[in-house]
């Protein structure tokens, strides 16, 4: 199966698809990110991800990627000692937030690049990313990468959106970020070299199980690391780092991010619709 999610090709990543334009995203998007992700991120929901990433034992090491401003993380130090969890995200500006968070005051937190990680090969008990993998333009690469650092045993949660199927979603999913199929996930996983691969649905309480509009947070995955070493898994150059220059058009890019903002309100917008039909329609009806 293809690695692509929709009629756009893997190679034509969507518009904030891009390590460049997420960095400058949420340079603005940190301020209201936390009282945002309500929204679409419950802490309900967190709860029922961080039960299937099996967190039995208060020494686990653990590393959240693309940590952002640490609400997954304070999922995570429920069951797990802060002093081994480190947060790393590629923005300042998101882990500014996290560092401000008393009950994360235990944690490391870096910055760095989820396909590129900072951490020894077989490092790892347990890796968790949560509304990250949307922003990668190779996202077999970064679960490649969380296949690596973790020690043999370990195991992976990959926490992000679902691909709509009502009319009009897609396209403003297309235009904002990567949002998979649910099969995607799985293929990535199987192909980095996890196994007993499982999905969960996940999604907020007032969507009623809906699931045609697209959901940021969809769904929650995890595979086991079955032997120590690096992934089977080869790929060649790395797509876009961070580090490195870039010399896209100023004009396409100021286009592209502006369009990826509109999608992203649009995808605001449709958990608070949903949460008005939820209050108006009776319940057990279907909305």
């Amino acid at each position: 199966m293809s690695a692509s999610s929709s009629s756009r090709p893997a190679s034509q990543p969507r518009f904030m698809q891009h390590k460049i334009q997420a960095f400058r995203f949420y340079r603005f998007g940190s301020i209201l990110y936390d009282q945002c992700n309500k929204l679409v991120y419950t802490e309900e929901m967190r709860d029922q991800a961080m039960e299937e990433l099996d967190l039995n034992d208060r020494n686990l090491v653990v590393v959240d990627v693309g940590g952002g401003t640490g609400f997954t993380t304070t999922g995570v130090v429920k069951h797990v000692d802060g002093k081994n969890v480190t947060i790393l995200d590629q923005s300042p500006h998101q882990l500014a937030k996290a560092k401000k968070k008393e009950h994360l005051k235990d944690c490391t937190i870096i910055e760095g690049d989820a396909e590129n990680l900072p951490f020894p090969t077989d490092y790892a008990d347990r890796y968790v990313s949560a509304g990250s993998i949307e922003y990668w333009p190779d996202p077999q690469r970064g679960i490649r990468e969380s296949y690596r650092v973790l020690k043999k045993g370990g195991k992976a949660c990959m926490i992000g959106p679902v691909y709509p199927t009502s009319w009009l979603s897609p396209f403003f999913a297309d235009i904002w970020m990567l949002f998979p199929k649910e099969q995607d996930y799985i293929e990535w996983f199987r192909k980095a070299g996890f196994q007993d691969i499982k999905l969960k649905t996940v999604g907020p309480r007032w969507f009623r199980g809906a699931r045609r509009h697209g959901l940021i947070i969809g769904c929650c995955v995890t595979g086991v690391k079955p032997e120590s070493g690096d992934s089977p898994l080869q790929l060649g150059p790395q797509l876009e780092d961070l580090k490195k220059p870039t010399n896209r058009n100023p004009f396409k890019f100021l286009w592209g991010y502006t369009l990826g903002w509109i999608g992203c309100l649009y995808f605001l917008f449709v958990p608070i619709y949903m949460w008005i039909k939820d209050k108006t329609f009776p319940i057990g009806v279907q909305i």
